[in-house]
């Protein structure tokens, strides 16, 4: 069977292959003849079916009019909904970030935040940051002279845009911010093994119902829940989703637990019958303590491997020896062991830097994208990844959870004393912290009288 999403890499070798041998019997882009909304005459509309590395299949689409000069190139997502939506932002610090890639479909917003600018969704691209920030600038100056003419107040503000983003493109205005946001969860910023914490973050939500009627998506069941339109505990609750695998119909079961001497989480469930998919999050529950809490860990036997962790959604996860940062939200809630947890960083990155189907045990890995140095960095990665996967290494994890929801299994004898190879202790959140957790706008008292 012809597999149609190869990378451009394979497609390139393929296309001279058959240029060398039977040019008819390969054709890399499809083209079909199709109307031209512009001068209603026969255009050519070509297509190109592709995997795009840090991401996923992918149609490329472009449409030229010989009789008008129109053309038009846009992006698609060649799968389906994903189960959640993604929120991704990029901290801009040099002229390097400019080109890291970005897929946009038609569902994303893009937001440069110091810009205070918003592209809604619309067309879908395949470009860097450079150059969406600069289709923003050109879109701008498009109709600047009319607008001075028309609207001398709103074209000064424009203007103010304008030159503030041109400073971003020149490199005068380090850092800034860009963000991407799509519910339908088919977008992206590539990351860069050399990124620190804060510098790029990705972060999967639920979908509000607002957001599911516009993607054509059925309103969630609230049938189950009690007189307060609360779930049920120890009740498991299911609900209609769309495998990210295979795109066949699945099922998300839910329970929420009493885990005793910690608290109250929700266990989330998503398994495919078709094609063997599963996925599981944990998600925490209870009120928000004072402070938060850093646990450190130092793994040194594989025994260690096999303790019990409970990553929260919060939870930001740090190995120094390994050089890995996960930031909050990455992958969710999870509970699991040492071993399970990273071996899940580990496959979730390898399918995004990698091909999907490349060996994660590999020493030499193949992506026609990376250069050769990029290239090196990253299997240096993995490689010291899998050493620590398979106890043949010593490292260190660190939590930071400013909500205090996760949580290491201690190997002490006696549970009222401490583990030798594991410190807990609290601290006061930032601000930053409090902030993204929506902390400072909550009232717990005296609220009535706002009303």
């Amino acid at each position: 069977m012809t597999e149609l999403f190869n990378p451009i890499g394979e497609k390139v070798e393929q296309a001279v292959q058959a240029n060398g041998e039977a040019e008819d019997d390969f054709k890399p882009i499809d083209e079909i003849e199709s109307l031209c909304m512009n001068c209603h005459e026969n255009g050519m509309t070509r297509l190109l079916l592709t995997k795009i590395p840090y991401f996923r299949e992918i149609i490329i689409m472009s449409f030229n009019c010989d009789h008008c000069g129109f053309n038009n190139n846009e992006i698609q997502p060649a799968g389906t909904l994903q189960l959640k939506g993604v929120h991704y932002e990029l901290r801009l610090r040099d002229m390097e970030d400019f080109q890291r890639q970005v897929v946009k479909s038609d569902t994303a917003t893009v937001k440069f935040i110091e810009l205070d600018v918003e592209v809604p969704a619309g067309k879908g691209q395949l470009t860097n940051v450079e150059g969406l920030l600069t289709t923003i600038v050109d879109d701008l100056v498009f109709d600047q002279e009319k607008r001075m003419k028309e609207t001398p107040e709103a074209a000064a503000k424009v203007a103010e845009v304008i030159a503030k983003g041109r400073q971003m493109l020149a490199g005068e205005a380090f850092p800034f911010r860009v963000s991407v946001d799509d519910p339908a969860g088919n977008s992206f910023i590539a990351p860069d093994p050399r990124d620190g914490v804060g510098k790029w973050e990705k972060g999967e939500y639920l979908r509000t119902p607002e957001q599911n009627e516009a993607l054509g998506l059925a309103d969630t069941n609230t049938e189950g829940l009690d007189d307060n339109g609360d779930i049920i505990p120890d009740q498991v609750y299911q609900f209609p989703a769309s495998c990210p695998g295979c795109m066949h119909p699945c099922t998300t079961n839910m329970k929420m637990v009493d885990i005793p001497h910690f608290r109250q989480v929700v266990i989330m469930n998503t398994s495919c019958d078709d094609c063997g998919y599963k996925s599981n999050d944990v998600k925490t529950g209870g009120e928000v303590p004072e402070k938060g809490k850093k646990v450190t860990i130092k793994i040194k036997t594989p025994v260690d491997l096999a303790r019990d962790i409970l990553k929260s959604e919060s939870c930001q996860l740090e190995c120094p020896e390994l050089s890995l940062s996960v930031n909050p939200g990455t992958l969710g809630g999870r509970f699991t062991t040492v071993e399970g947890l990273l071996t899940q960083v580990r496959d979730d990155l390898h399918k995004q830097i990698f091909e999907a189907d490349a060996d994660v045990e590999k020493t030499k890995r193949k992506n026609d994208s990376l250069d050769s140095t990029e290239a090196s960095r990253w299997n240096d990665f993995f490689d010291g990844l899998n050493s620590a996967i398979k106890g043949e290494r010593e490292f260190t994890i660190v939590l930071t959870d400013p909500l205090a929801a996760s949580y290491v299994q201690s190997l002490a004898d006696n549970p009222d004393e401490p583990d030798e190879q594991m410190t807990v202790e609290e601290y006061e959140r930032t601000e930053e912290e409090e902030e993204e957790l929506g902390l400072l706008d909550m009232k717990t008292e005296n609220y009535e009288n706002d009303v």
